[in-house]
């Protein structure tokens, strides 16, 4: 599918020299003579490198060929995090970096949304929350007013976050992905 220039907008995902772009900043001017411009700042999905780029009227993008595949996380070694796709059992790897703040809720036959370019795992996508195991909550001492409401514990992915001074080690929590907040205490 070809783009416009008109239709570039933030979050719009391109192909440029054969690689994917998002918009992730866009500018629209008309001077007073001429074509309009349109401003953008685009972001590799791959590499992260950030280009400043301003495009005439009439020019044209190849949409990328972006593919979501749902997958189960099941190790991983080294650097590298290893996927499983739930359909055809093909795995594909994604490294540390490319995961970012995700691999602290990581937990085995965990099922998320990886993201392909082509045939290359680029990205990944957590459901909204995530249950996780205490493994080390030291105990609150009450009156202990300098920590306010809250205390630090460690889940069972080494992730280290405050939650409030209740919460104690063994229990299970669950966890907002998007901001890595505790959010409530999860019943078995």
């Amino acid at each position: 599918m070809l783009f416009r220039s008109s239709d570039l907008r933030k979050g719009l995902k391109v192909e440029i020299d054969g690689e994917p772009y998002v918009v992730t900043e866009f500018q629209f001017s008309k001077p007073g003579k001429g074509q309009a411009l349109y401003r953008c700042k685009l972001k590799n999905m791959i590499t992260e490198v950030i280009l400043d780029r301003t495009y005439r009227s009439g020019d044209t993008f190849q949409q990328a060929a972006l593919e979501e595949r749902r997958m189960q996380y099941l190790y991983n070694q080294e650097n590298e995090f290893c996927f499983m796709d739930v359909q055809s059992y093909e795995q594909a790897f994604l490294k540390e970096d490319q995961l970012g703040d995700a691999k602290n809720f990581l937990i085995d036959n965990l099922e998320v949304d990886i993201l392909f370019f082509g045939e290359k795992a680029i990205g990944i996508t957590l459901p909204n929350f995530v249950n996780l195991t205490v493994t080390k909550a030291d105990p609150w001492v009450k009156g202990d007013s300098a920590a306010g409401d809250s205390k630090p514990v460690t889940l069972e992915t080494g992730y280290v976050l405050r939650v409030p001074p209740f919460i104690q080690e063994g229990e299970k929590i669950q966890i907002d992905t998007r901001t890595g907040e505790y959010v409530t205490r999860v019943k078995e």
